[in-house]
């Protein structure tokens, strides 16, 4: 019934049909595994078609479970003839190459449902993205993709983490906690219904200040009633459960080993970092490391409501510049399809630009100028040989030559010619 909703008004403000859309899964249904393949480069120039045959072959020699099906295949590193650490081996010279991967899959069960609840609303899927993944596209400068970064998405029902690095995802993970979770925690510690206790969240969230004034909540089942509440509960009920959620979330990004890569520390996004104070207490918690606020910006796309310049829309925000192009040098998706972002890249989807026609080549360009001089010196060049010619033939001599007058044949000469021609 939502996405009926949301395709609904996205007909009537856009004013154009919608069939199809990109759509994003949750971490919590997704997990990783990393490969690697080998090829040799018959003609020693490396294509993107060599570069799809070395990622196909990593994906081949995975050991993917039949119970997920691959959403993403990432290359992190590129190995040219034993040169390690290669981030962009294209147009290079080799006769081998070797690449690692990192094969983001979900579970069959959970992509089905989600396909078959999208095409109920009438709307075919033609690509899925992991959610920390679009989150990322939306919130990572070029910098913060050359240093390595955790990005984290903290939305309502989950908080969803990535770990970029080598211009690639390396690590996923997620903690079923979010803000939802906040406003559960409220409404049994203030005996207030779910809608107040996300107000008051919205309103009082801070984790920082802490002040003693008090209000007025209404009370489950006897909303004519009121409670006075002290906002130092509430701010102390707040910051349990964010203190909790970021402490198990610095547990994950060191569970991943890849702490020393990420360079430019952590970019938290969604619609849970509105609480104030949230950067200076995720900042103690992850042992000190950069830690920014990150949301959607007029930069990575043209004509953004204000009202969409919000933490709370970084995926919705990633899916666009996904399926506009904004993706990782090299992927497979989840179609088997080649992505890249090549300047002659022409096919959106697993074209082959580096396989050009041969284009016919032309005739040589005639000088008009010397059309005459060189037709006289033709004329001139064959009058030689005509004149050579008779020269020849005039100082040459065969018997059949002589004259065959009746008068001549007491010529003894003569006589003798003819005698030849008949022996001969």
């Amino acid at each position: 019934k939502s996405i009926k909703k949301a395709v609904s008004g996205a007909k009537r403000i856009s004013g154009s049909s919608v069939s199809t859309a990109t759509v994003s899964i949750s971490n919590a249904y997704a997990k990783s595994i990393n490969s690697t393949g080998i090829v040799n480069i018959p003609h020693k120039d490396i294509s993107i078609t060599e570069i799809e045959r070395v990622i196909q072959t990593a994906l081949y020699n995975a050991n993917v479970p039949t119970e997920y099906d691959v959403i993403h295949v990432l290359p992190y590193n590129f190995k040219v003839d034993y040169q390690d650490f290669i981030e962009d081996p294209y147009g290079m010279n080799a006769s081998r190459m070797e690449v690692d991967v990192n094969i983001i899959m979900t579970q069959k069960s959970s992509l089905s449902n989600l396909i078959k609840t999208v095409q109920s609303a009438g709307i075919e899927i033609d690509g899925v993205v992991l959610n920390g993944y679009a989150s990322a596209i939306t919130t990572m400068g070029e910098d913060q993709k050359e240093l390595g970064a955790a990005v984290i998405d903290m939305g309502g029902q989950t908080c969803n983490l990535i770990i970029h690095t080598g211009n690639s995802i390396r690590y996923n993970d997620f903690l079923s906690v979010g803000s939802n979770h906040i406003t559960n925690d409220l409404s049994m510690a203030l005996h207030t219904p779910l809608q107040i206790a996300e107000g008051v969240k919205i309103h009082y969230g801070d984790l920082i200040n802490n002040s003693t004034d008090v209000i007025e909540l209404p009370v489950i089942g006897d909303e004519e009633s009121r409670n006075e509440v002290s906002l130092e509960i509430i701010h102390s009920v707040i910051l349990a459960r964010v203190e909790e959620t970021l402490m198990l979330l610095a547990k994950s990004v060191n569970k991943s080993l890849l702490k020393e890569q990420i360079g430019a520390g952590v970019i938290l996004t969604g619609g849970m970092t509105k609480l104030k104070g949230m950067r200076e207490l995720a900042q103690a918690i992850f042992d000190g490391m950069p830690v920014h606020i990150a949301q959607p910006e007029e930069k990575d796309i043209g004509g953004l409501f204000d009202e969409l310049k919000d933490p709370a829309f970084s995926t919705v925000i990633g899916l666009l510049l996904y399926r506009g192009g904004k993706h990782t040098e090299y992927e497979i998706n989840i179609n088997k399809e080649l992505l890249h972002s090549k300047h002659d890249y022409t096919n959106s989807f697993g074209g082959r630009p580096d396989v050009q026609e041969e284009l016919p080549k032309s005739a040589p360009k005639t000088d008009l100028g010397n059309i005459e001089l060189t037709e006289t010196i033709r004329s001139t060049q064959e009058k030689h040989k005509i004149e050579v010619k008779r020269e020849e033939e005039a100082s040459s001599f065969t018997f059949e030559q002589l004259p065959d007058d009746p008068l001549e044949k007491s010529n003894p000469i003569k006589r003798f010619a003819n005698w030849a021609r008949q022996l001969f």
